[in-house]
């Protein structure tokens, strides 16, 4: 069985975000960039899956600029064993992305399709969904525990009410949940062997799919400050307050 997981490149999650001047988005230039910490966990599980004996080949693929390929090495390190980077300038959006992925797909035959369950920078949650829908694959989201039985992959998923289980034919596209297990830190000895690993890299224009933007960004605000607390001196004084000025009840 072959694997194809898709890794993003972010801002690294323990940076501050810095909101432009002029609110068309945020600072990137001089900021420490990073897999986007979901897409690890899809890494790992993958690779767990091949050493297990349950897939013969790990493919990495990512999209974005030259620097994108940051991530595919690091996937590369951890024991994916080839990458493919999709270079193409600037943003694109989650249906360009999954349109890409799906030409990505058609190529490498993979029998199953990991990414991580949302990117930290967009939040958008809908690669793997909207991926699912194009390729017509059955979809296991938000996924904490993953067993392959035969043809057939078991999902435990989170949603709102607790733990669901679910049973899905392969192939098959997931989305990985932090919860799924621990990602492992690439040794040194295999961030050199990464280096050797071929990385394809493929002009996003030359799949021939229409990327171009269907929502518009019109402003990037900062969330607002918090106003300090103020302390009530009986019972009485914090319902009158909580009904008068915060009218929250």
């Amino acid at each position: 069985m072959k694997i194809l997981v898709v890794v993003k490149r972010v801002i690294d999650y323990n940076v501050q975000i810095r909101v432009k001047e002029d609110g068309s988005g945020v600072h990137t230039d001089n900021v420490k960039m990073s897999t986007n910490p979901p897409d690890d966990n899809a890494v790992e599980e993958a690779v767990k899956l091949k050493e297990a004996g349950k897939a013969k080949e790990v493919v990495a693929v990512t999209i974005g600029d030259e620097k994108a390929q940051e991530t595919v090495r690091k996937a590369l390190a951890v024991g994916a064993d080839r990458g493919v980077h999709v270079k193409i300038e600037g943003d694109v959006e989650p249906l360009g992305a999954a349109k890409i992925l799906k030409k990505i797909v058609e190529k490498e035959k993979p029998e199953l399709v990991l990414l991580g369950k949302q990117a930290i920078d967009d939040d958008t949650a809908q690669r793997g969904q909207m991926l699912a829908a194009i390729l017509g694959w059955p979809q296991g989201t938000f996924a904490s525990k993953l067993e392959i039985k035969n043809k057939v992959l078991e999902v435990i998923r989170e949603v709102d009410e607790g733990l669901e289980t679910i049973e899905i034919n392969l192939p098959a596209v997931v989305t990985c949940d932090l919860r799924l297990n621990e990602p492992r830190y690439a040794s040194l000895p295999n961030i050199m062997k990464a280096k050797k690993k071929s990385i394809e890299q493929i002009i996003a224009k030359d799949l021939g799919v229409d990327i171009a933007h269907r929502l518009q960004q019109l402003k990037v605000e900062e969330p607002p400050k918090r106003k300090g607390g103020i302390k009530v001196t009986s019972v009485a004084e914090l319902v009158d307050k909580l009904k008068n000025e915060a009218k929250v009840i």
